[in-house]
C-alpha cells in the first residue's frame, strides 16, 4: 500500500507566504523610488525598518573640502544630515563596488572604537553596527547604501547579510532605472525650452485629440486667447472657419495613425481676433513604437509659431558670437524684432547717422551686404538658444 504524503505544515506555509508578501512589499517601494527622487526617503525608510537599522542611508554624493555632498536618509531618531563633513575618514570609503561589507569584514572592533570617524561622527549619532555596499550603476556611479544599529543593538546577522545581498541587485536596476528616466527627462525639458528660445510652442494632443502636454511658449500662446486657447482640454481656435479647419486636421493625423504612409504633416494659417499677424500652426503625427500602439499617449504634436513674438537673446552671447560692441548688440536685436532703422535708432536714442555707422560696422563684422540677410542670420544662429523669456509683442 502506498505511502501516504506527509501533511503540509500550514503554519509553515503561512511563514513563507508572509515572508514573500513581505519582501514583494519591500521591493516594490524599492522599485518605486526610480520614477522619482521623492520616493528615495520612503524606500529608506522601508529598508531602516526591515533591517532594525537606526539609520538607512544612501551616499548619492559623498562631498568633499566645501561641499558636505548629498546624503538621503530615513531615522527612527530624528532626521540625519544631508551631508556629512567627516566622510572622508570613514573607514568605509572606497569599498570594492557591488561588495557587501559588516563592520568586522573592514576592521576590528577596538579599533572601530578607537577611530576618531568613530568618536567624532558616529558615536554621537548612537551608530555602531555597520552594514555597508558601494552600488555601481551601468553609468559607472557609485552610491553607498549603509545600514546601521546602535551598540545596544546586536550586530547584523547572517541572514541580515544574505537578505541584504539580494536586495542589491534590485537595487542597482533601481539606481540605474532613476539614472535613465532623469536623464530622458533633462533632455526633454532642455529640448523643449530650446523650442521656447526658437519662439515655436508646442502643443502635445492624445489619441481623442485632448490636450497632454505644452510647452511654455505654447503656453504664454493660449494664454493669450488671441487666436488659439485652451477650452476644457481642448485646442480651438477663435473663429469658427479656423476651428473646423484645425479639427479636420487634427483628425486626419489621426486617422493616418498606424498606416504605414510617410508620417502626415499638415499646416494652417490661425486668425487673431487683435488683428495681429496670424500663427502658423502645423500638425504632424507622433508615430508609436510597438509597446505603446492603440495605449493613451501623445499622438499629434500642434507647432505653432508667432510672428510677433520678440526675441529677447542674451547681449553677452550676441556680442561674444558676432564680435560687437554693446551698442552694436542692441541695433541688431531691434532690427530683428522687425524695427526698421529709423525706429531702431529712436528706440536707442541715437542719431540716425550713428545708427547707420554702427549697421556698416555689423556688415563688416558679419560678412552680410543687407539688413534682411543680417537678421535672417542672427535669427537663425545659436545665440537665440541662449534667449531669455520671450514675451509675445
Amino acid at each position: 500500500m502506498a505511502c501516504a504524503a506527509p501533511p503540509t505544515s500550514l503554519a509553515g506555509a503561512a511563514t513563507v507566504d508572509g515572508e514573500l508578501d513581505r519582501l514583494s512589499r519591500l521591493l516594490g517601494i524599492i522599485y518605486d523610488a526610480a520614477i522619482d527622487s521623492d520616493r528615495w526617503e520612503p524606500c529608506l525608510e522601508a529598508l531602516r525598518v526591515a533591517f532594525d537599522a537606526n539609520f538607512s542611508s544612501l551616499i548619492v554624493r559623498p562631498g568633499g573640502n566645501n561641499d558636505l555632498g548629498l546624503i538621503v536618509s530615513a531615522s527612527g531618531a530624528g532626521p540625519l544630515s544631508t551631508g556629512n563633513p567627516l566622510i572622508a575618514t570613514s573607514p568605509f570609503v572606497d569599498l570594492p563596488p557591488d561588495r557587501l561589507v559588516t563592520l568586522g569584514d573592514v576592521l576590528s572592533e577596538s579599533d572601530w572604537r578607537d577611530s576618531a570617524y568613530y568618536r567624532d561622527w558616529c558615536a554621537p549619532l548612537d551608530v555602531f553596527h555597520v552594514m555597508a555596499c558601494d552600488i555601481s550603476t551601468k553609468d559607472s556611479n557609485i552610491y553607498g547604501l549603509r545600514l546601521t544599529r546602535p551598540k545596544a543593538k546586536p550586530p547584523f546577522s547572517p541572514s541580515d547579510r544574505r537578505l541584504a545581498e539580494r536586495l542589491i541587485p534590485h537595487l542597482r536596476r533601481t539606481l540605474d532605472l532613476h539614472e535613465a528616466i532623469h536623464r530622458d527627462r533633462k533632455l526633454s525639458s532642455l529640448y523643449s525650452q530650446a523650442m521656447t528660445q526658437m519662439m515655436v510652442g508646442v502643443i502635445l494632443l492624445d489619441e481623442n485629440g485632448r490636450i497632454q502636454e505644452v510647452n511654455a511658449m505654447g503656453s504664454g500662446i493660449l494664454e493669450m486667447n488671441d487666436g488659439l486657447r485652451m477650452v476644457g482640454d481642448q485646442l480651438e481656435a477663435s473663429y469658427p472657419t479656423d476651428n473646423r479647419k484645425l479639427h479636420r486636421l487634427v483628425r486626419s493625423v489621426l486617422a493616418q495613425q498606424g498606416s504605414s504612409k510617410v508620417s502626415l504633416i499638415e499646416a494652417i494659417s490661425v486668425s487673431r481676433p487683435s488683428g495681429k499677424i496670424n500663427f502658423g500652426v502645423l500638425v504632424k503625427a507622433i508615430a508609436p513604437d510597438q509597446w505603446n500602439e492603440g495605449k493613451h499617449r501623445p499622438s499629434v504634436a500642434v507647432f505653432v509659431r508667432d510672428g510677433e513674438a520678440k526675441a529677447d537673446p542674451t547681449a553677452r552671447l550676441a556680442q561674444q558670437m558676432f564680435q560687437l560692441t554693446p551698442t552694436e548688440t542692441s541695433l541688431v536685436i531691434q532690427l530683428a524684432n522687425g524695427l526698421s532703422l529709423d525706429e531702431a535708432s529712436e528706440a536707442l536714442n541715437i542719431r540716425r547717422n550713428t545708427a547707420r555707422a554702427h549697421l556698416r560696422s555689423i556688415y563688416s563684422k558679419t560678412g552680410v551686404r543687407r539688413q534682411p540677410e543680417l537678421v535672417r542670420i542672427f535669427l537663425n544662429s545659436v545665440v537665440m538658444l541662449g534667449s531669455n523669456d520671450l514675451v509675445g509683442s
